[in-house]
């Protein structure tokens, strides 16, 4: 019988360089002959990835809070059945840039949505599934939104105030606090390389 896969998530705020060093674990995972599917959120699916497109664009309306988050587990849940459960149910590791843990930090922290929605929703979308390993890139916001705007693929997200970054940031740093068996802490204020370098000694330390 195929052992159960392993889902490590990649988390932080804008320019952390998550989709960057999301690459270099499947790397590192796929040279220890792991079998990996490298993914993101919101996306991942073709469903997922037409409601990221609609998530992430401007709306004359606006978006509200509540409709961003329940877009964002809608996306979730498409992922969720289309590629992230089969995966793991092969025997196949999941490295996935950014998940539930973004909606707790933007949603949540950054927008105000009362944390027991967001539990509602975790629960009612993940059941039992929970990330093995999450890899929190911590960067200060105001050098992670220059980082974002220099790269320039501005979205909505990217065009908030540091005011909320900073919440952002806060509320991932919390929940790794908060739950220390699963989270790491990364200093992404770093070069690339002692970045990597750090991920990696957490990889040989828990997987």
């Amino acid at each position: 019988m195929t052992d159960y896969g392993r889902l490590i998530t990649l988390e932080g705020g804008e320019g952390a360089g998550k989709s960057t060093q999301a690459r270099h674990v499947r790397d590192w995972l796929v040279a220890r002959g792991r079998k990996v599917t490298l993914t993101r959120e919101p996306g991942g699916s073709p469903l997922a990835e037409k409601i990221r497109e609609v998530v992430l664009q401007d709306w004359a309306e606006g978006v509200s809070p509540q409709t961003e988050l329940l877009l964002m587990f809608a996306a979730r849940a498409a992922h969720l059945q289309a590629l992230i459960e089969p995966a793991l149910a092969a025997g196949q590791d999941v490295v996935c840039d950014r998940f539930v843990d973004s909606s707790y930090a933007y949603q949540g922290g950054g927008k105000g949505v009362a944390e027991t929605h967001l539990q509602a929703l975790e629960r009612f979308v993940l059941g039992d599934l929970k990330p093995t390993l999450t890899l929190v890139l911590d960067l200060d916001p105001a050098s992670g939104l220059q980082r974002a705007r220099q790269r320039g693929e501005v979205n909505r997200f990217e065009e908030h105030d540091l005011a909320f970054a900073l919440r952002v940031r806060n509320t991932f740093l919390a929940r790794a606090a908060r739950d220390p068996g699963r989270c790491a802490v990364i200093d992404a204020g770093v070069g690339i390389d002692q970045v990597r370098s750090q991920i990696e000694t957490v990889l040989e330390q828990r997987l």
